[in-house]
């Protein structure tokens, strides 16, 4: 029996790129799933193009193999397989169900059913796949969910979330992406339901998906969605600030996951970067944001000498915007910051040895005596001034 798909589109121009296109002459009852096709309907830019197959992945890895594409079986157990042609990767995938879920694993078997494949899915909108004509076969209404703006579970959200806690928090971050309507009641009761077990999940993941979730254009909507809910207060339990976000996003300030993020926390950034275990980068230029408000400095080139000697110009505009700064105003300083050459305190330590001084904390002492100093000139004196200043230190 022929499926009917449910539209037909022009075919997307990727699927013609010669990598692609040499996957699908060999595998042509393939189809393009998830996010490539909801992106294609949606009119955004894509991400990545994965395949699924009605074949077994021995069967798929056999075909490329005879047609000399080269094949790396990346995830076997789960019916993966990539293939590399042109020198990218294509993800083709055996079409599955699930057999037995724990809360965040599944115990999948192989099926050549496509809606059974669908079923398993999380949301309707990543339910979807396309043919290489440009077919598009939706089984659960994921079409005019995407339509209209409403995100849904496919089937029971209870059991859906049951089967992955991590859904929650992937909800949230399609929410703050494709949401233009409050969640069904169902949904509601079912992601609150769910926020005891949130715990359960690995702490790298919930900080991906956070992450994620503050990368989205406007992620306002769905952290509010969030707080609400009490999912927020299950994985940020430092405290945060839902208003400020809010405020620092209407600002109009750079779509930077980070800086929302030091606009939403209240409290300790050491404990919340230590506890999901963010990157010493992350965490480091986390704790440069949030080290003080940047209040307008005074109209004049030493005092924004003396800032960028101290902070890079990146963090100070990133600072402009957590502190209030919309407007013209603002707007000059940023552009002031980002062309000002930084100043460079001359000195170091053996600078103050060769002039007499014995190693040691004095040196230290000394040097930063030395730089004050430098720093309350403006930062325009010169190697030559500096040493003359720690001259006059050491023989005091």
């Amino acid at each position: 029996m022929t499926e009917a798909p449910a539209c037909q589109i022009p075919p997307p121009a990727f699927l013609a790129e010669p990598g692609l296109a040499k996957v699908l002459d060999v595998l042509p009852e393939a189809r393009v799933v998830g996010g490539a096709v909801r992106d294609t309907l949606s009119g955004r830019p894509l991400v990545d193009i994965d395949l699924a197959s009605p074949l077994p992945p021995e069967s798929v890895m056999r075909r490329l193999s005879a047609a000399g594409v080269k094949v790396v079986p990346t995830g076997l157990a789960h019916g993966t397989v990539t293939a590399v042609v042109t020198g990218k990767p294509v993800e083709i995938t055996t079409l599955r169900r699930d057999v037995e879920t724990d809360g965040r694993h599944a115990v999948v078997a192989f099926t050549d059913d496509w809606r059974e494949d669908a079923a398993r899915r999380d949301f309707t909108i990543n339910a979807l796949s396309m043919a290489r004509d440009g077919a598009v076969f939706d089984y659960f209404g994921g079409t005019d969910d995407l339509r209209v703006g409403r995100l849904r579970f496919v089937g029971d959200p209870a059991q859906r979330v049951a089967e992955d806690y991590l859904r929650v928090l992937r909800f949230f971050r399609f929410f703050a992406r494709y949401g233009a309507m409050d969640p069904d009641d169902a949904t509601l009761v079912a992601l609150r339901d769910a926020v005891p077990r949130l715990e359960s999940l690995s702490v790298e993941r919930v900080w991906h998906e956070l992450f994620r979730i503050l990368a989205a254009p406007n992620p306002v909507a769905s952290v509010a969605l969030m707080q609400r809910l009490g999912v927020l207060a299950a994985v940020v339990p430092e405290g945060t600030d839902v208003a400020a976000l809010s405020r620092l996003v209407a600002r109009g300030a750079p779509m930077d996951p980070l800086s929302r993020l030091a606009a939403l926390l209240t409290d300790d950034v050491v404990t919340f970067a230590s506890r999901l275990k963010l990157s010493l980068a992350d965490r480091d230029r986390l704790l440069a944001l949030r080290a003080a408000p940047l209040a307008k400095p005074e109209d004049n080139e030493a005092s924004l000498r003396r800032l960028l000697a101290d902070t890079p110009a990146k963090v100070l505009i990133d600072r402009t915007w957590l502190s209030g700064g919309d407007g013209p105003e603002w707007d000059s300083l940023r552009k002031r910051l980002r062309s000002m050459p930084v100043s460079i305190f001359p000195l170091e330590g053996r600078d103050i040895v060769a002039l007499g001084m014995s190693p040691g904390p004095r040196v230290g002492e000394l040097l930063r005596a030395v730089r004050a100093w430098w720093l309350d000139g403006g930062c325009v004196a010169d190697d030559a001034a500096c040493r003359a200043e720690a001259s006059r230190l050491v023989q005091e």
